[in-house]
């Protein structure tokens, strides 16, 4: 019943998201004025900037869960050994918030691309922003390759949390990259220096798509889980098949 209940409250996050994304997005190109120096290319802003929120969401929560399997995993084994049972959320968690966040990092970086030729002059520039978001991209995308390649369920869980640990120092680095370094990309605005004209749809469009990866994020979990108890069963199938015979 909860796990129904928590299903039909994802899918309702994402369809309201879609909703605030109509809204967002049309106040954004219609009504919000263009930008004084960029002109109407700047209008870009109002999804880009929240895929990048929702990129470094996605990839939290992928370390909330990398970090809540390597404790429950250290527990278990100092209680009860290795075989007791374990919280498999976490790992579902770690999954599904990967996937994601892999997929708004590629809307990421092709919005940045299409935004970048016309007010840089190119496609793409090894600025230190840009570089430190393709390569947190890849180390993420890394970590569903690590998980392909591994079937055995426990195993898998354990290597792609580590993984995942050494994969999210990057996600500070993309942070404050624009900071700590000589940058092209302008450093993160604040709420007083943006005109309330462009923060409103900027903020619906943010809420809009942090709904969307919830909902992504809760069907894809429900997903895993299920996809891991069949795999679970199956072992557990054979293994009685081959001690009966």
């Amino acid at each position: 019943m909860s796990s129904t209940l928590s299903s039909r409250v994802t899918a309702g996050l994402g369809v309201l998201g879609v909703l605030l994304l109509c809204v967002g997005s049309y106040d954004g190109l219609f009504l919000a004025p263009a930008d004084r120096f960029m002109g109407d290319i700047q209008r870009i802003m109002y999804v880009h900037v929240p895929c990048a929120w929702a990129t470094m969401v996605c990839f939290s929560v992928s370390l909330v869960g990398a970090i809540g399997w390597v404790v429950d995993l250290g527990v278990k084994a100092k209680r009860a050994g290795v075989g007791a049972e374990r919280r498999w959320g976490w790992d579902d968690s770690l999954e599904s918030s990967i996937e994601v966040g892999v997929m708004f990092g590629a809307l990421l970086c092709v919005q940045g691309m299409i935004w970048a030729k016309p007010t840089w002059g190119v496609y793409w520039t090894w600025d230190p922003r840009l570089t430190t978001v393709a390569v947190m991209e890849l180390m993420f995308v890394a970590v569903l390759a690590l998980r392909s390649f591994v079937d055995e369920p426990v195993r898998r869980a354990t290597w792609s949390s580590v993984a995942t640990l050494v994969a999210y120092i990057n996600v500070p680095l993309v942070y404050f990259s624009v900071r700590w370094w000589s940058s092209l990309h302008q450093v993160q605005s604040s709420t007083e220096s943006v005109d309330p004209a462009i923060r409103i749809p900027l903020g619906i469009n943010s809420l809009a798509i942090l709904f969307i990866s919830i909902g992504l994020m809760g069907l894809r979990t429900r997903l895993a889980a299920l996809n891991r108890e069949a795999l679970l069963a199956g072992d557990d199938a054979g293994a009685a098949a081959g001690g009966a015979s």
